[in-house]
């Protein structure tokens, strides 16, 4: 019985640790980068600061490597970054964020 117990809360815990990645819609994501981030952001790169980057390492790096903090930059804009905040809808933006993180994982294919 304590077996079970046990397991029951591993699973909720992995399952609860990967919720966001499963509610996230990459595709629309995609398509929301496409239209908005891509003439700066195109395959990852910066063409306005270009060791400011949203390749993995530069990400872990300056410590926006995750949805958390993608969204934020993204609502509030930074430094040239403008704010997509009154552009786009929350849903927008947390799917973008994880379109970039997953891009970034698989090294923007």
């Amino acid at each position: 019985m304590k077996l079970i117990y046990i397991l029951l809360i591993v699973i909720n815990i992995t399952f609860l640790g990967t919720q966001n990645i499963f509610a996230a819609d990459l595709e629309a994501g995609e398509q929301i980068f496409s239209a908005n981030c891509s003439a700066c952001h195109a395959g990852g790169n910066n063409a306005i600061m270009p060791d400011k980057t949203l390749k993995n390492d530069v990400l872990a790096e300056n410590e926006m490597n995750s949805i958390a903090a993608i969204t934020n930059q993204v609502k509030n804009g930074k430094n040239s970054m403008p704010a997509f905040g009154g552009r786009l809808a929350d849903d927008e933006i947390e799917n973008v964020a994880n379109y970039v993180i997953s891009q970034s994982e698989k090294g923007w294919e």
